[in-house]
């Protein structure tokens, strides 16, 4: 399917800070510190790496009172929207016909099972009602199009690794349909003590704490939470410094990859799990490829990051290193994009793949 979608406008949170800006320094830097994340296991605490998010910012859009009830997976989503408004001057803009599509793979875990515990503790009787109403995927959706006064429709997309180019196709039929003048889209997932117990309890001997995604030998996956929300419109071919969409692909790769343009760079979600990384061997020896899951960590919606580096670099006009030595072809130093296509590439299990090409 050929689109033309413009990328109007960019809202990230993550590991590496808030803002397009914040995501813009971590690449000219090539680094994102990584903090610690505590939790408990039968043993007594244990803490593991983790790239962890900072929602406060919220509440220079947000007052306080406001955001009592709201979990903090909704909060990285309703920053991040907030954000790529802001970035696109549309925070006092009509948003009647603004759509919210929100792509996450672990959706709200730590409320769902917070509410989990509750019944547990309490019986059916005594379970918690707040931690019920924001327990479904759904809650980031309905929580972002309440507080933006989105009138639009809105829907939440759930399919792990694909969940990204899933609700992307979702976002893009509905401006090609008309069915909105503008959609939200973005990716968000977060960390809890539950993830972080079974990150220990599934990778017992992964201790690294820098991902190398390009060693596809090794489990070198650090877990990451954040937010990458994009404003997207149609292009009618009006100038849209943030690049266009051009396509959007799902298949599997026992039917073949598809061809990608001969000029095109591969940004890849390569972000250190062993079992999904093999996947990637079967790409051209010549391609150019760059990876930049150490910067915002391993998590089921990082194509939506990805795709958010690829907006900066059509703005900049410019590739910018990847960090860790997670690149081929491509130089320590930012090199010009010089009209290539941009290729956001992300296997998952099973050959799935998802394919999302942004141009200038």
């Amino acid at each position: 399917m050929n689109l033309d979608i413009a990328i109007s406008g960019i809202g990230v949170v993550g590991g590496f800070g808030c803002g397009r800006e914040a995501l813009a320094r971590a690449l000219r830097a090539g680094r994102t510190p990584v903090g610690k994340a505590s939790f408990m296991t039968p043993e007594g605490p244990a803490q593991l790496p983790a790239y962890l998010a900072d929602t406060a910012p919220l509440e220079r859009f947000v007052a306080k009172r406001e955001l009592r009830r709201i979990d903090h997976f909704s909060r990285m989503a309703m920053l991040g929207g907030f954000l790529a408004l802001e970035d696109a001057g549309m925070l006092e803009a009509d948003r009647s016909r603004l759509g919210v599509v929100i792509a996450t793979g672990y959706g709200a875990s730590r409320t769902t099972f917070s509410f989990l515990d509750s019944i547990f503790d309490g019986g059916d009787a005594l379970a918690s009602p707040t931690h019920f109403s924001s327990s479904v995927h759904n809650a980031a959706a309905a929580h972002s199009s309440i507080l933006l006064k989105a009138t639009g429709p809105s829907l939440t997309v759930s399919q792990f690794e694909m969940s990204v180019p899933s609700a992307l196709l979702a976002a893009c039929l509905w401006l090609e349909e008309e069915r909105v003048d503008a959609v939200l889209f973005g990716g968000v997932d977060e960390c809890g003590e539950l993830l972080h117990y079974c990150w220990q309890r599934f990778f017992p001997t992964a201790t690294a704490e820098t991902i190398r995604p390009l060693d596809f030998e090794r489990q070198s996956a650090v877990a990451g939470e954040g937010a990458a929300f994009m404003l997207l419109t149609r292009s009618a071919g009006a100038v849209a410094p943030l690049g266009r969409i051009r396509q959007v692909l799902q298949g599997n790769a026992e039917g073949g990859v598809p061809a990608l343009p001969g000029d095109a760079v591969l940004f890849l979600g390569a972000d250190g799990h062993r079992e999904c990384g093999a996947a990637y061997r079967g790409l051209p020896e010549n391609a150019l490829l760059a990876t930049y899951a150490p910067l915002y960590g391993s998590l089921p919606v990082g194509p939506a990051f990805d795709l958010a580096v690829a907006a900066l670099s059509c703005r900049e006009n410019q590739l910018f290193p990847a960090p860790s030595g997670g690149s081929r072809g491509i130089g320590l130093q930012p090199e010009a994009l010089a009209g290539r296509s941009i290729c956001c590439l992300k296997f998952g299990t099973d050959g799935d793949f998802g394919l999302i090409r942004v141009e200038k």
